[in-house]
């Protein structure tokens, strides 16, 4: 059996160009993990239900394993590893930190790029806002009232500012 036909592809990640050869079946997640190995952004259900594979693909929020990596040519991707700046976490990362907005910390990537997007879309007017614009995140340890707590936090701070680095 002969091995697929590769694509070459430039995927800016993170503010980095990354020349790569793929299949043109190989979904983001996988290009950001094995060939990028950028490990934050989480390979959960693999079918775009949990929300563990968020990142940011132009500024939108997107589910890393149902879009495929040869669609972000030209376009810039913001894995979480992207929110930090000269090692310094983003408020939304400190908020995360501050608030225990964790258990197991296997959904925190993708919950922390999802919030980001949420306070830039203006989309935490209230707590039932932000439950329902996260619903497409999963926590499996239940950690939703603490994940509520630290983006109330950071949207009450005034970081949630489309130029602001949340």
């Amino acid at each position: 059996m002969n091995a697929p036909p590769q694509v070459a592809v430039t995927l800016r990640v993170n503010g980095t160009d990354h020349r790569l050869e793929l299949d043109a079946r190989v979904t983001l997640v996988d290009a950001l993990r094995d060939r990028l190995g950028l490990t934050g952004t989480k390979k959960g259900c693999d079918q775009g239900a949990c929300g563990a594979c968020t990142v940011m693909l132009d500024g939108k929020r997107v589910v890393s394993c149902l879009t495929l990596a040869v669609q972000c040519e030209g376009r810039e991707v913001t894995t979480v590893e992207g929110l930090a700046e000269d090692g310094t976490l983003s408020a939304m990362q400190e908020a995360f930190v501050r608030h225990d907005a964790f258990q197991c910390g296997f959904c925190t990537p993708g919950q922390v790029v999802s919030a980001v997007c949420l306070l830039r879309e203006g989309r935490a007017g209230s707590d039932e806002d932000i439950r329902e614009y996260m619903s497409g995140n999963l926590c499996r340890c239940g950690a939703y009232p603490n994940i509520v707590a630290a983006i109330r936090e950071v949207a009450e701070s005034g970081a949630g500012g489309s130029d602001a680095r949340v």
